[in-house]
């Protein structure tokens, strides 16, 4: 059977991130990918002109439909706005029995909140808890734990102030930085640095999600957790060359590229 990958996320209207997005890399990826929509959000490549939640019990309701009729080897969340839905997500999260790959997404590419300020304390405390990997970038991670990454030498301190919110793995996103492309995937012991050259593309909207769609992907055909991140990584880093213009602002990481590249 397809392997099968739930993501948990918003909706982006212009297709380049949240849910859209998601679905577009299982796709490449070769896992039947299914939606919980978290919330609408009226956007396209010059920014977020509008956001709306969904009801918690909506929320519930899509989940639920899917993993007790479908079922799930591996769940991925993105967008989820408010505490009441993070706090409803991960409950849901630690009733299933598979791998969860949480994108603590916090604003999006042009700087638009995506997050709550009162649900920070909600994914610290319920969220990242029942996270297989955690994929925070570094605006992220100083919203979380309030460390300041500014160099490579710092990834290791950000990983560890990430990880004493319990989560068993993660992954730091050095793609902020200058130089070389670098992440840090750490479990607190075990430390695999990622590389990859940095492409100068302006057209990355949708980076983030796209990562951990990819990473839920791998897990959920049964690979490890370095696995997964490895073959997460050299998908993104494909998608980022090949990203291209749409609109008038940012465009988005192309999740075909590999049906598009020549033999």
């Amino acid at each position: 059977m397809i392997p099968r990958v739930l993501t948990v996320a918003g909706s982006d209207s212009g297709g380049g991130a949240g849910v859209q997005a998601d679905l577009k890399t299982m796709l490449a990826l070769g896992v039947h990918g299914m939606s919980v929509i978290t919330a609408v959000t009226a956007q396209n490549s010059l920014g977020v002109r509008g956001v709306w939640e969904l009801p918690v019990e909506a929320v519930r309701a899509q989940y639920r439909s899917v993993v007790d009729d479908i079922g799930v080897q591996a769940v991925k969340t993105g967008m989820l706005a408010s505490a009441e839905l993070v706090e409803a997500v991960a409950e849901l999260i630690s009733g299933t029995d598979a791998p969860a790959v949480v994108d603590p997404v916090g604003v999006s590419k042009h700087g638009d909140p995506l997050l709550a300020a009162s649900a920070l304390d909600s994914v610290r405390g319920r969220l990242l808890p029942v996270a297989t990997v955690a994929t925070p970038n570094l605006d992220e991670v100083t919203q979380l734990t309030g460390v300041r990454v500014e160099s490579e030498g710092d990834l290791r301190r950000a990983a560890a102030a990430v990880l004493e919110y319990g989560p068993r793995w993660v992954l730091i996103k050095g793609g902020h930085l200058s130089g070389d492309a670098v992440d840090l995937l750490t479990d607190g012991s075990q430390e695999h640095w990622l590389r990859a050259p940095r492409h100068d593309n302006r057209h990355t909207h949708g980076t983030g999600c796209t990562l951990a769609s990819a990473v839920a992907s791998e897990l959920a055909k049964g690979l490890t957790v370095p696995e997964a991140v490895t073959r997460a990584k050299e998908y993104v880093t494909g998608a980022i060359a090949a990203g291209f213009a749409l609109g008038a602002g940012i465009g988005p990481v192309d999740h075909g590229w590999r049906s598009r590249s020549p033999e």
